[in-house]
Formats: structure tokens, C-alpha cells, sequence
């Protein structure tokens, strides 16, 4: 028979528990705690009725959580009671799992038993079969015969077999259905289980777990949904192989495909920012790294690599979990073993073979509050997907600067279309104008189909991460097929002469056939100080932008047409100062506004957008750049530095190059230049002002005087 899924020998054999590292016991406690108060009010196993957030739906996710915990709790202190509630629980489920069919409350998803989704009847075997394997073995043949064969049996059938169509996908819900199912034919012996979790229903090897972890990561760790799935993927991507390792070490799960589960544990991670996820796709805003997926993966990481940096990531949670390998975490965080977690500028590339785009993070600066540009030129990312192809983000001083929207849901608040994705999250937050995206002609990349989405990605074309100049350049000529247009767009972190830090330099270049409108928007955080140019406004009834792709959601504030001179806006945010500022052309509007319209159910949150459009024109490069500067300390009533320390931000435009000039008030001008030619020994030349100026390979920051040069 093959060994348990869990541990297979106890952390604490008593209930002795004050030799524990603090970071284990806390654990304890608050473990303790929970499971003290489930067992106060009794057993209660409910016949499922509710959608998520529903009574029915919170008590088994309770239950779940209850039995995993107790049978932890069980294996460290040995105290009985907490055996017996685990199976005095799994016997009411015995009860009642024979009994169910399909959820009342299913929807579009596929349905469930105890749940109205499949997957969460997967995460409730996930978590149940492991706080099983902690007390199986102190039961009586006859209690094991009833829970296995009316509980484990007919809940790893359901998954793998009733709803094949679903264990078998290459999708975050097969991965937790795998894990649950071959978990529990570790634990019950059933090897027939364990291959089908492994290599899929038909046992080919096409599907399954093992072909999860080489279809739904690249070769650097990114899993193709984006940051949000990624995080709660991992958990049962790991648990799952840690039970692999424990039950059969000569697969060498964790050294598969290049250790891909350590790439994609360090990979998540890198895809935070003051410990918070960025928001791509379906993305809850407020998850973070202080989650149940983090704690264990974290645990389960550190315990194969030793990496003293994970140890920093778990000081950050405060958190852990409770088994060997968090107890391995405990005792090294009070031995004093971590170190920093390298935060840095890093490219991860998408799809399995690493060619269907990539996502850059450039970093500046160390800690909280650092600056951080992220450059989102990855693939759809599968339904969760949002049509953004070249979006950005920006972060700064701990906040999020430039935005992306995340998803529109509620998660869990049954008031909210029983907290399943709302509406809103189709007719806005997938659609590109609600992204910092080009759009075309006022309607979403791939006319909003996600299957057409799922076959094309953007190209790479360049990434570097100097310590003055950090660029990433990648395109795509598939969003708009109908009018051929190609979108170039180079993100930068400029050092800038003259300023204290950083610029972020945007160059979008599109072409196309026609007579075209292109509106390049951004959405930002922060409150208008001033615009450089004067806008006609709205000062009284709001008229809506558009009638749909997005744009039947957005409240106009006014327009405006800038010149040189004044095209700009600054904003504040949290005591600091941010001057978007972009080169004008003839003709471009500038559109102040707002989401929120035409949202009756009030499920949109109302958040600034500032659009650069374009119209009848066949091609357009918009140039921009953000500059934080200054202080306002509200509490000494101080302000320093409120006004934007650059002159002009020109463009000088060649059939082959496009060189950016940013020139401060004192004087000092720094360019970026990029050639678009990745040769890293190809020299270009170009004139400027009656100058000329060179530079080697792709891209580069030239200083061209001034003061500060």
C-alpha cells in the first residue's frame, strides 16, 4: 500500500506543545481556536441548497477547512478529541454524499455536488482527504470501510469520472481535481487513482497533472492565467507534488521540467508589489501574499531549496502551516536564517515554450515603497483572459500609480450576483479600453472573442534592464485584422539629468489601413491638481463616451486639444506628485473622464481615465512619460516640489527610429533612443537640433546637455 498523503511521521507525538517555535505555535493556537469554536457548535453538515457565499456554500468550505486543521492539530498534540471530530464529521458526510446530484444553484460553470462548481467540490477533497490521512489509520476497519467507500471513493469518481470533461482541461480546475483525486489514491492505495490524477482519464499522458505543469507554465514559471491564478493554482500544484515526492521520490517531482513548481513558487512571488498580486485578468484585487496557497507553498518550497529568501516571505505572512515543512520554516525564521527576497527586474516569458509573449517587470530602488513599471505583453491567458494586449502598470511610494482594473466580482458576497463574476466584468473590465491598451475604431482587440484571442500573442522584441535605462519593446499585428493594424510599444525606466528619479517613457506606434481613430487611454490613481491645457467641461450632466466595447461605461469630464506647451496633467496620491505629460499632434483630443456609466446595480467602482485620441489617420505614435516629483505633508501643512521639474518632452520621428527628448527646467536633456534592431553591435545614427547622436543595439539613453550634463 502506498504511504499517506500527509506527513508520514507526527511533528509533536504529545500534547506538549511550548518547545515550538513561535511562528509554529502561533500557528497552533490560531488553528486551535478555529476548530474549537466548529466543534462548540456541533457538526452540521448541510444538504447544499446556496451559490457561493450562500449559507450551504460558507458551512462546507467551513467543514473542509475544520477537518484539515483537526487532523493536523491531532497528529502534532495526539489529543483525541480532535481525531473524533474528524470523524465524526467525515461520518455525516457519509451520510449524505450517496444522497446528492447535481447543485441546485448551478450556473454556466459545471456543476457540483457539495458545491455549485466542480472546483470547489475539488478544493473541498483537496483539504478533507488531508486532514483524513492524519486519523485513518486510528479508526476501526468498519469506520474506514463507510468513509472511504461513501465519502473519498464516490468524491474522486465524481471528479474524475462524472465530470471528466473537466479533470481532463488544461485549467487551475483540473489541477485541483487531479490533486484531490490522486491524493486520494495514495492514501487509499488505489494506484488506478492515482494514474488516471497523473497522466489523465484515459492514462495517455496527454492530460493530467503531469501535463498541467508542462502546458500551463512557461519555462520561467508564469502560468498563462496571470499572477491571480497563479497564486491559487499553486496550491495544489505543490501539495499535490509534495505527496508525490513523499509516496514516490524516483519521479523527482520537484527537479521536473527544470524544477518548474520551485520556478513557479519564486515566480509568483516576483509577481507582487508591496506583497500584493498584480491585478491581471480575473484578478481579485485585495489578494496578497498573506494566503492559504502562499503559506503552504512557501513551506513546501523552502523545504526542497533551502532558499533563505522564502524565509523572508513567510517573516512578511507571519504565517505558516502546520507540518513538517512549516515547522522547517519556524525553526530556521527563529534561527535567524532569512534574507532578503530578491525583488528584481526580470522578464518572464509566456506559453509553454516560451513564445506567446512575455511579461517585464522593471524594479528602482529597494523596500515598500520602491518604483516598479510592469509591461503586460503576454497571451490571453485562457478565459480569465482580458483583451489588454501591451497594457502597463505602474507602481510608486506603495501605490499603484497606473492601473489595471482586475476583475468586476465581488467574490463570495451573495448580494452581488451570488458572488459569481458580475456582468460588468464582460462589458468593462475584459474589455481593452478599460485597460492602459490601444484601441482602434472604438472597439475591443479580436472583437472580443476569446477563442480568435487564444490563438495569437504578441512578440517580445526586446528587453534590457540597465541600471539607467530599463526598456521592453514587444508588438502585435493580430488585434485588428479587418484594418491591419500593427501595435509597437516600448515601455522605459529613464534615468533622467536633473531629476531625482525615475521617468517612465511610453512609445506606442500603430499602423493601420484607413481612415482610423485610435484612443490610447490611461487609468490612473490620484486626484487632478492641474492640467496644462484648459478642457471644455461637464460641468453638469455627463455624457457617455461610447455604446459598447467598454466605452458605454465611461462618463465624459471634459476635452481638450493641448499644444506643446501645455500637454499635461499632474495629480496627487498619498503625499507625492505624478506629471503625465505627452507630445500633442494636429487634431488629437484629450478626454478627461470617469468609469462608472450605465452601471444601475452600482457594481463598477468610479476610477479616473485620461484618453489620447486620434482620429482619420492611418498611423500614430503616441509618446508620453510620467514624472514623480515633489511632497505634500498634509499633517505640517507643507508642500515642496508640487510642479513638474520638466520643460518640453519632444519626439523626433524617423521611418526606422524614434527618439525620445525629455529637457528639465534647468536645462539638461536626456533622450531615449530606440532603433528596433536588436543587434547589440549595430551602431545608428540620427540628427537632432543639428546634432548628431549615436547609439549601439535596440535602445539607448543618451545624455545631450544642458545643465547637469
Amino acid at each position: 500500500m502506498l504511504a499517506a498523503c500527509g506527513l508520514v511521521f507526527p511533528v509533536q507525538a504529545a500534547e506538549d506543545t511550548s518547545d515550538l517555535p513561535p511562528l509554529f505555535a502561533a500557528e497552533v493556537e490560531r488553528a486551535d481556536a478555529f476548530v474549537a469554536g466548529m466543534m462548540e457548535q456541533g457538526i452540521t453538515v448541510p444538504v447544499p441548497k446556496d451559490p457561493g457565499g450562500g449559507y450551504t456554500h460558507e458551512q462546507h468550505k467551513r467543514n473542509f477547512r475544520a477537518m484539515y486543521l483537526a487532523g493536523d492539530l491531532y497528529r502534532i498534540t495526539g489529543d483525541l478529541k480532535y481525531r473524533d471530530f474528524v470523524r465524526d464529521m467525515l461520518l455525516e458526510y457519509a451520510e449524505l454524499y450517496p444522497t446528492l446530484g447535481d447543485h441546485p444553484a448551478k450556473a454556466n460553470q459545471n456543476v457540483g455536488r457539495l458545491f455549485w462548481q466542480v472546483l470547489n467540490d475539488a478544493m473541498w477533497l483537496v483539504h478533507s482527504v488531508q486532514g483524513y490521512a492524519n486519523i485513518r489509520d486510528t479508526l476501526t476497519d468498519e469506520e474506514r470501510e463507510i468513509i472511504d467507500n461513501n465519502v473519498f471513493r464516490p468524491a474522486a469518481r465524481f471528479l474524475s469520472v462524472d465530470s471528466e470533461r473537466t479533470f481532463n482541461l488544461i485549467h487551475n480546475h483540473a489541477t485541483w481535481a487531479t490533486a484531490g483525486v490522486g491524493m486520494t489514491g495514495y492514501l487509499l492505495g488505489d494506484r488506478d487513482m492515482v494514474d488516471r490524477a497523473l497522466l489523465g482519464s484515459d492514462k495517455s499522458g496527454e492530460t493530467g497533472f503531469l501535463r498541467q505543469t508542462e502546458l500551463l507554465f512557461s519555462p520561467d514559471g508564469y502560468y498563462t492565467e496571470g499572477p491571480y491564478y497563479q497564486r491559487f493554482a499553486l496550491l495544489p500544484f505543490m501539495v499535490f507534488a509534495d505527496a508525490i515526492a513523499k509516496n514516490e521520490p524516483e519521479r523527482r517531482i520537484f527537479e521536473h521540467r527544470d524544477g518548474i513548481l520551485k520556478k513557479a513558487l519564486t515566480t509568483t512571488i516576483q509577481l507582487t508589489y508591496g506583497g500584493y498580486f498584480f491585478p491581471f485578468n480575473d484578478a481579485i484585487r485585495d489578494k496578497s501574499l498573506n494566503t492559504a496557497e502562499l503559506y503552504e507553498g512557501v513551506a513546501i518550497a523552502y523545504a526542497e531549496t533551502g532558499d533563505p529568501g522564502l524565509l523572508s516571505i513567510a517573516k512578511f505572512q507571519g504565517r505558516t502551516v502546520l507540518s513538517e515543512n512549516g515547522l522547517k520554516v519556524s525553526r530556521d525564521l527563529e534561527a535567524g536564517k532569512p534574507s532578503p527576497f530578491n525583488f528584481k527586474s526580470i522578464l518572464l516569458s509566456d506559453g509553454p515554450d516560451g513564445d506567446e509573449g512575455a511579461v517585464a517587470v522593471f524594479r528602482h530602488g529597494t523596500g515598500p515603497r520602491h518604483t516598479a513599471l510592469v509591461a503586460k505583453n503576454s497571451s490571453q491567458g485562457m478565459g480569465h483572459g482580458h483583451f489588454d494586449k501591451l497594457s502597463w502598470q505602474l507602481y510608486d511610494n506603495g501605490n499603484e500609480i497606473v492601473r489595471d482594473y482586475g476583475a468586476a466580482r465581488f467574490l463570495n458576497i451573495e448580494a452581488k450576483e451570488g458572488g459569481r463574476y458580475l456582468p460588468e466584468n464582460e462589458s468593462w473590465a475584459k474589455q481593452s479600453i478599460a485597460h492602459n491598451a490601444l484601441v482602434v475604431n472604438e472597439t475591443t482587440h479580436f472583437g472580443g472573442d476569446v477563442k480568435v484571442a487564444d490563438t495569437f500573442a504578441p512578440e517580445q522584441l526586446y528587453f534590457s534592464a540597465q541600471p539607467e535605462l530599463q526598456v521592453s519593446t514587444a508588438t502585435i499585428d493580430s488585434a485588428y485584422p479587418e484594418v491591419n493594424v500593427t501595435m509597437t510599444r516600448t515601455l522605459a525606466l529613464m534615468d533622467v539629468a536633473g531629476l531625482n528619479a525615475p521617468v517612465t517613457v511610453d512609445v506606442m506606434r500603430a499602423t493601420g489601413k484607413g481612415q482610423l481613430q485610435f484612443d490610447l487611454p490611461l487609468h490612473y490613481s490620484g486626484h487632478i491638481m492641474e492640467t496644462g491645457f484648459e478642457p471644455d467641461r461637464n460641468v453638469g450632466p455627463r455624457p457617455v463616451l461610447g455604446e459598447s466595447d467598454g466605452y458605454q461605461h465611461i462618463w465624459v469630464d471634459g476635452i481638450g486639444s493641448p499644444k506643446a506647451d501645455d500637454a499635461f496633467m499632474t495629480w496627487i496620491l498619498d503625499g507625492r506628485f505624478y506629471t503625465y505629460r505627452f507630445v500633442p499632434r494636429d487634431k488629437m483630443q484629450v478626454i478627461l473622464a470617469e468609469s462608472g456609466a450605465n452601471d444601475p446595480d452600482f457594481n463598477l467602482r468610479r476610477e479616473p481615465i485620461v484618453i489620447q485620441r486620434a482620429s482619420d489617420t492611418d498611423s500614430m505614435t503616441f509618446v508620453s512619460m510620467i514624472e514623480t516629483h515633489g511632497l505634500y505633508d498634509g499633517a505640517t501643512e507643507q508642500t515642496i516640489g508640487s510642479r513638474s521639474l520638466v520643460a518640453s518632452l519632444r519626439h523626433v520621428e524617423h521611418p526606422k527610429y524614434d527618439v525620445v527628448i525629455v529637457e528639465t527646467k534647468g536645462g539638461a536633456r536626456t533622450a531615449l533612443a530606440i532603433s528596433y534592431n536588436d543587434d547589440p553591435d549595430a551602431v545608428h545614427k540620427v540628427e537632432i537640433d543639428g546634432r548628431e547622436v549615436s547609439w549601439a543595439g535596440f535602445a539607448g539613453r543618451i545624455e545631450m546637455g544642458g545643465e547637469g550634463n
